[in-house]
Formats: C-alpha cells, sequence, structure tokens
C-alpha cells in the first residue's frame, strides 16, 4: 500500500506549480521531540507533571501564569530550551530543497518550535497558525507588542519550576508569556499569525488554478488545524493532498496516504 501511495506521489510533486507543506506536531517527532498523543505519552516527556496529575491540556493553559507562573513558566521554559537544543531532522532540508525547485512554495504549520526557520526556509514563506513559543508577548496583555524572546530560563526539571527572574513584558513591566495560543486562549496575540496568515492568503491568491500539491507531515485529529485547513484547501483548490501519518493517514477519496513517519517517508520519496 505504501508503495503504490509513494510512486503517486513522486509523480505528483514534480508536475506541481506549486508547493505548500503542511506540518503538525508529528513532523518533530523524528528529530528527537517527545510525542504528547494521549497522557502517557505527555507523562513520559514531563514524569514531574503526572505526579502533579496535570494532562498536556491542562498545563498548556494561560490560567497557570496567572495562578502559578513559575509552573507555566517551567513548562513552556523546558520547551524552549529543548527546541532551540533539538537539530531539525534531515527530511527539512529535503523538502527546502524540492521547494526550491519550484517557483511558489509557502509552509503552513502548527507547530511553535521555529524548526523550518531553523533550516532556511525564509520566514516571510511561513504561517505559524498556532504562534511562536521564540516570540514573547504581555500575559495581560497590555499592548499589542510581540518580541523576540532571547532570555535563558533556567529550569528545574525535577519539579518543573523556573526560579527568578521570569520573563517580563518590556512596557509595563509585568510577566511575559511565550506568544503561543494555548487551550482556553483569551489572551493570546494573535497579530503576528495574523500577518503570516495574510502573505499566505497572498501567496494563495498568486498560485490559485496552478497545479498545487498538499505535503502533509505527522498532523494527527487530536488537534486538527493543520489537517482540516489541508483538506479544505484540497477540495478548494481541486489539489493534491499527500498526507503522511504513521497512525492516521486516511485522507479524502482521490488523494494519496502514506502510513511512515515524516522522515522515512521523505527519504522514500526522494530516492
Amino acid at each position: 500500500m505504501n508503495a503504490d501511495a509513494i510512486q503517486q506521489a513522486r509523480k505528483a510533486i514534480p508536475r506541481a506549480d506549486a508547493l505548500l507543506i503542511a506540518a503538525g506536531a508529528g513532523m518533530g517527532v523524528d528529530s528527537g521531540l517527545p510525542d504528547f498523543r494521549g497522557p502517557e505519552g505527555f507523562w513520559r516527556a514531563y514524569p514531574a507533571f503526572e505526579r502533579l496529575g496535570l494532562r498536556f491540556e491542562q498545563i498548556a493553559n494561560p490560567r497557570w501564569f496567572r495562578d502559578d507562573p513559575h509552573l507555566a513558566w517551567g513548562f513552556y521554559g523546558h520547551r524552549l530550551n529543548l527546541y532551540r537544543a533539538t537539530q531539525p531532522h534531515a527530511g527539512f532540508t529535503t523538502l527546502l530543497k524540492w521547494a526550491q525547485a519550484k517557483s511558489d512554495y509557502f509552509v503552513f504549520t502548527s507547530n511553535v518550535d521555529g524548526h523550518f526557520q531553523r533550516i532556511g526556509f525564509p520566514p516571510g514563506n511561513i504561517t505559524e497558525c498556532h504562534g511562536s513559543i521564540h516570540h514573547l508577548q504581555c500575559v495581560q496583555p497590555c499592548c499589542k507588542e510581540i518580541w523576540f524572546n532571547d532570555q535563558i530560563v533556567n529550569v528545574d526539571e525535577s519539579s518543573m519550576r523556573v526560579s527568578d527572574p521570569l520573563p517580563k513584558c518590556p512596557r509595563c513591566h509585568q510577566l511575559a508569556r511565550p506568544n503561543v495560543l494555548m487551550f482556553d486562549d483569551e489572551g493570546w496575540s494573535g497579530e503576528r499569525s495574523c500577518e503570516q496568515a495574510e502573505r499566505y492568503a497572498r501567496w494563495m491568491d498568486a498560485v490559485w488554478g496552478n497545479e498545487l500539491v498538499i505535503l502533509e507531515f505527522g498532523a494527527g485529529t487530536a488537534v486538527p488545524t493543520v489537517r482540516w485547513a489541508c483538506e479544505s484547501l484540497a477540495r478548494a483548490a481541486s489539489a493534491t493532498l499527500i498526507r503522511v501519518n504513521p497512525r492516521e493517514p486516511q485522507v479524502p477519496d482521490g488523494h494519496i496516504a502514506i502510513a511512515m513517519g515524516a522522515s522515512e517517508a521523505i527519504r522514500a520519496l526522494d530516492a
């Protein structure tokens, strides 16, 4: 089944005038980033939160920046440090090579790790629909300002708490938080992501009617933002969707499903 799908994808990608590269959390697993799938996967990566009885969707909530900011920054500070230290897997470089061979390409991702930028994709060709952990905003927020986070956060991994000083807003000098869309997040400053989305919309207008291939990697159904966006676009633009997902590869009729991890699938497609 995968062999046939690989062959179909190998024919579709060279024919494309434009590529949309879409990625969910599974894209980073092959780089060594933890898989948060289900409470067990999250707790394997963060045993301190198992002791506290907190699941991912509970700790990834802005209320902790109000109720226990040292714990909130413990979680996001650890993730920030991990993303900074982790080298994106070789598949990112291969995707960049494919993209640069086309006249038009864009990246649509729910990942907040910044790894597409790290590997050389131009920031102007990327939309991060859930924000970026490498940028900060005011918790209040007192303003719409979003700034790059160059601060070092020291995390005690046994308790998942950080020591002072915590990141502060440069305007009101109150607590700052990552510019990441969390669960039940009414305080997220979405201006940066909206600007990216406007560039993405302009790109889509420019390539509309051309042969478009959507390459989707590691986008599951638990948080289906990327998955739904790709299926919607495939219908509207009569594009070919190539979905790479080892557990949930199902696609609408007429599209291509590859039940593999991202890195393995990219190697097979590039062979």
